[in-house]
């Protein structure tokens, strides 16, 4: 009998073998027979799942961004089992810089999306990058949530302190990439900033305050 093709995880391979060649050598100098070598499969294999590099771009835009997701939330559960909310802003702003292989990929690549996206529309129209809020409007929740159990100052503006962290994280993230700074010094920056807003430098926090959601039920797979 011939072998069954799961055909999600062979698309799913071509997608980590984009990031992983993007990773290497930019996305805009990728192209299909670039990703398929990387893959070991051949040229018309990829182009039969992808047709185009427009679509094999967009797969591997979504790809990255789950994957980010995903170790976001397993630096939270290393954490511990009930996580403040300093904890998981923490996981999600360490998580972004690019301090091993996968998360310089992720940074390098996530990059050249963005600036590709500044003349292609159809890159631009896409919800990864259409959507810059996720990440904003997850950390200004759980900054919120903060503030509710006294961690933070009571008229500390939570979405102004997101967009400043977030900020932040992205350009020092670039800075690591370019060699200014190392992973060690921009991790220092980012805890000091923390620890400016956070009364409390402990990554655990009281009981939250009534109806108050908890860290662990924020959504981590829409952040990009």
């Amino acid at each position: 009998m011939p072998k069954r093709v799961d055909h999600d995880e062979r698309r799913a391979e071509i997608g980590r073998a984009l990031v992983r060649v993007a990773g290497r050598r930019g996305l805009h100098a990728v192209g299909m027979r670039d990703v398929a070598a990387e893959a070991g499969i051949s040229l018309r294999l990829v182009q039969y799942y992808f047709q185009t590099k427009e679509n094999l771009l967009f797969h591997g835009l979504q790809q990255l961004t789950e994957g980010f997701g995903e170790r976001v939330a397993a630096r939270v559960r290393a954490a511990g089992e009930n996580p403040g909310p300093r904890a998981v802003v923490e996981a999600l702003l360490m998580t972004s810089l690019p301090t091993d292989e996968e998360s310089r990929a992720f940074h390098l690549v996530l990059t050249s999306y963005a600036l590709l996206a500044v003349t292609d529309e159809a890159l631009a129209a896409q919800p990864y990058l259409r959507r810059p809020d996720a990440a904003e409007d997850a950390v200004t929740g759980l900054l919120e949530q903060a503030r509710e159990a006294e961690l933070l100052a009571p008229d500390a503006d939570t979405r102004t302190e997101a967009v400043a962290l977030l900020a932040m994280a992205a350009g020092l993230g670039t800075s690591i990439l370019a060699g200014q700074r190392t992973a060690e010094s921009a991790t220092a920056v980012l805890r000091h900033q923390l620890n400016r807003i956070f009364r409390t430098s402990s990554a655990s926090s009281p009981r939250p305050a009534a109806n108050s959601p908890s860290p662990k039920g924020t959504s981590l797979s829409n952040i990009d």
